[in-house]
């Protein structure tokens, strides 16, 4: 159409669900951005338009929850029935190498349920109103975690994770198990600490290489089992599984979706989302909590007490998120001095350069 200009957009994903800023710009014609072209997710920039300022990559802070991902214990397995077992996995990942090797160091480790936004519960005591809501159920949360000290087990990023290793085998030991011939067993049974991780795609298995090896170092055997969709989906909806790769996604206003999630109600019921079998009444009574709300300090309370008592379940192995928006656009653009709470909106942005008329 005469006068309009045409704007392609375009955000670079890989599988694991994160947007990376190394884009590859072509523009066609002499009229504007006619095409766009992602040659890659990760490692250095290629773009020549980048290179000689056509181009500029900006990142803009946002307060929309990042959500969730991470690997997923399906607590309904006895393997994980135990949370000694679960915290120790969880201080076995080395969140510091894996981000350094793999991500350039460009990732924050996930440390809530709604990361990135004034919801999470994380380095926060609980307030009053959520003392109140905690009270009938505070065997189900953490100390450290109430009093907003907790944080997940962290490393130096030299691939040398001893301390954390240390931690992790005396949980083992705590849960029943003991090394026999170079294997973690349980010592009741002589049944192997042993698990499989089910894959939906290559980029989790690549991340997964890693992790198994750094369990094979303390005796569990971990395997890392690449399915296709259809045979993925089938497992997911009878929750047959160990462990998985998943997000739930997030945003600043939280409701039934929760119950689908986390209530003990799906745990029983095949085909939701929660994957990892989370069925405690004190996660019920805060989602609960959470749908009645009628007024936004009850509303934030809930959502804050249902994070801490999740975090305090141990069913996740919490991996990463963007702490920012990252945008690659045509230098010709401009947007706003001031980013909203959600982020940037391209609706608000205007191009310096008057369209081309045919």
């Amino acid at each position: 159409m005469t006068g309009f200009p045409r704007i392609l957009i375009g955000l670079a994903n890989d599988e694991l669900g994160y947007i990376i800023p190394e884009y590859d710009f072509r523009a066609t014609g002499d009229k504007g951005w006619d095409g766009y072209e992602e040659t890659m997710s990760q490692g250095r920039d290629t773009a020549p338009a980048v290179r000689e300022g056509a181009i500029r990559k900006e990142m803009f802070p946002t307060g929309s929850p990042a959500g969730m991902t991470g690997l997923v214990f399906n607590a309904r397995r006895a393997v994980f029935s135990d949370r000694r077992v679960r915290e120790a996995l969880i201080a076995m990942f080395d969140f510091e190498w894996i981000n350094r090797s793999l991500f350039h160091g460009l990732y924050r480790r996930t440390e809530s349920y709604f990361e990135r936004s004034f919801l999470a519960s994380t380095g926060r005591p609980a307030g009053k109103r959520e003392l109140q809501l905690l009270a009938p159920h505070l065997a189900s949360v953490r100390p450290e975690i109430l009093e907003g000290r907790y944080r997940f087990p962290s490393g130096d990023a030299s691939g040398q994770n001893r301390a954390n290793q240390r931690r992790a085998f005396e949980l083992l030991k705590s849960a029943g198990y003991v090394l026999r011939s170079g294997r973690l067993v349980d010592k009741a049974s002589g049944r192997p600490l042993a698990f499989e991780i089910l894959a939906a795609n290559a980029t989790q298995q690549r991340l997964l290489g890693g992790f198994v090896s750094d369990l094979a170092r303390v005796g569990i055997a971990a395997s890392v089992r690449l399915v296709d969709s259809a045979q993925y989906q089938a497992r997911l909806k009878t929750y047959d599984y160990d462990m998985i790769q998943t997000t739930w996604p997030s945003s600043l206003s939280p409701g039934n979706e929760q119950l689908f999630r986390f209530s003990s109600e799906a745990a029983k019921s095949e085909g939701t989302f929660n994957y990892a079998g989370v069925a405690d009444p004190a996660v019920d009574a805060m989602i609960a909590a959470m749908l009645a709300a009628v007024d936004e300090p009850d509303f934030v309370a809930a959502i804050r007490a249902l994070d801490r008592v999740l975090l305090s379940g141990d069913y996740v192995i919490p991996l990463f998120h963007l702490p920012q928006q990252w945008v690659a656009y045509w230098s010709r653009l401009s947007h706003p001095p001031v980013t909203p709470l959600s982020g940037y909106v391209l609706d608000a942005w205007w191009s310096t350069v008057p369209p081309a008329r045919d």
